[in-house]
């Protein structure tokens, strides 16, 4: 009897997984399998912090298969010669997955599903991980929105998004091989995802629960207060006014879906603001996938290719790596380096301000940035980062305008006053008061330790604007 293989890529839950659902509901046996393709043509490797949540979230995923009659199968290398090779193991009649929208993803899923057409083998694939496909959703002369407001508009005149599917009570058990036993796999400890010498990963373990139930958990706490202020609470670092589902909706612990229709059943009338404000950032997330859909080069070539003749400037190693660490005597940016560096992740309001000094500050090609924050980001998304990036440079879609440059000295006074955030990440700035705390150069008997500006920010601003003004007389 043929069996069903159901190929897990970012997508690692039992809820809302159409195409674990639909093998589910057949008699075949199945084959559940995670490839960790690190060798086709275009795919991007994972960063540092990545990888370690990948470890974890697979482990989970694991004990979530078992606890279910399955099991997980771990292969490692170029996908496509990896799921041809398990079907003729497993002599599947069905291949499932769940779809991706990067190019050299589609491109591979392409060429996998002609090879099975030609094998006699049924592969299908279903939408799992967007709201809304990027080729649905379309301007009125049929081309990709360049601008999120009207884009996000257009997503929401249309169908509201499919319900959600529940997870299945029980899965079929696990094909057979050619010797009579489930096929063999790797183990997770031999593909060293972990770090060791040294283990920088105890930060990621203190904040994070990697898999399904954290993904369920993070987001009730989310819904039980946070939400009904999220308007004004995701802009002070210094609260947990986030949902911080990011990392979960980038491994696909949870659907867009499921966190769409739980706002829904939250607030079935008269929602909060707030709630439409925390949904338009679901709508983000879509936008930038749809600019990665159009612009596959976007983590390395500019959007709006006048960037090419852009002067950016090669930052000293001493530069670079005092931004990297934490140090360029900017509390705000600093302790947002750290904060990413302990935990893996950063608010967004200072991942903006911590952009803006590199890119703007400083100078730097905001590649060197975009390429940090995917080795050190636990949320690290091949879409949201680099289309960040771009917006802050004013390279990207719907940028913001290169004269924006945020002075992270006016941020920390508006949105951390009373200093709490930067304290909990510097600790150098502890005997400062609330308002010297932001502006430590002033009192550097109190900031003893702590480093010198970096750059000056009213010099290096106008430095910045005069090279974007000569960038325009080009």
């Amino acid at each position: 009897m043929a069996s069903t293989i159901v190929w897990l890529r970012d997508d690692l839950r039992l809820d809302d997984n159409p195409a674990l659902a639909v093998a589910a509901s057949s008699p075949e046996k199945m084959t559940v399998v995670y490839v960790l393709d690190e060798a086709s043509p275009g795919i991007r490797p994972l960063g540092g912090a990545a990888r370690w949540w990948l470890h974890h979230s697979l482990s989970a995923l694991s004990a979530e298969l078992e606890s279910k009659g399955s099991r997980l199968l771990l292969r490692r290398g170029a996908a496509a010669p990896a799921i041809r090779e398990l079907a003729n193991e497993t002599a599947a009649g069905t291949i499932l997955w769940n779809r991706r929208y990067g190019l050299p993803e589609r491109t591979l899923d392409a060429g996998l599903k002609e090879w099975a057409t030609g094998e006699g083998i049924e592969a299908t694939s279903f939408q799992a991980n967007l709201l809304f496909e990027p080729w649905t959703v379309r301007t009125g002369s049929g081309g990709p929105y360049k601008v999120f407001t009207p884009f996000w508009r257009s997503c929401l005149a249309g169908a509201e998004p499919r319900l959600p599917v529940d997870a299945p009570q029980r899965l079929p058990e696990p094909a057979a091989g050619p010797s009579g036993a489930p096929p063999a796999g790797d183990s997770l400890d031999s593909w060293g995802l972990l770090p060791h010498r040294p283990d920088w990963s105890g930060g990621l373990a203190d904040t994070w629960a990697p898999g399904e139930q954290g993904a369920s958990q993070r987001l009730e706490d989310f819904l039980d207060g946070p939400v009904e202020e999220y308007g004004t609470g995701r802009d002070v670092p210094g609260v947990e006014g986030t949902s911080r589902l990011s990392p979960h909706l980038r491994f696909g612990e949870i659907s867009p879906f499921r966190i769409w229709h739980a706002l829904r059943e939250r607030f079935p009338r008269n929602a909060p603001a707030d709630v439409g404000i925390f949904r338009s950032e679901l709508g983000w997330r879509e936008f930038c996938w749809q600019l990665l859909y159009e612009n596959p080069g976007l983590a390395t070539e500019n959007y709006r290719r006048e960037f090419d003749r852009f002067p950016w400037q090669t930052p000293s190693d001493a530069e670079l790596e005092a931004w990297q660490q934490g140090r360029t005597g900017y509390p705000l940016v600093d302790a947002g380096m750290r904060q990413l560096w302990q935990t893996g992740w950063m608010h967004n309001r200072v991942r903006m301000a911590a952009a803006s000094f590199l890119v703007k500050n400083l100078l730097a090609d905001w590649r060197l940035g975009e390429a940090w924050f995917w080795d050190t980001l636990v949320d690290a998304d091949a879409a949201s980062n680099p289309a960040n990036w771009q917006w802050v440079a004013g390279s990207g879609a719907d940028a913001s305008p290169y004269f924006r440059i945020f002075n992270p000295v006016t941020q920390s006074k508006k949105f951390d006053a009373g200093g709490r955030y930067l304290r909990g990440y510097i600790p150098e700035l502890s005997g400062l008061d609330d308002k010297r705390i932001h502006e430590p150069w002033k009192d550097p008997e109190a900031a003893s330790g702590y480093p010198e500006p970096l750059v000056g920010l009213q010099e290096s601003r106008e430095r910045a604007l005069d090279t974007y003004q000569r960038l325009k007389a080009l």
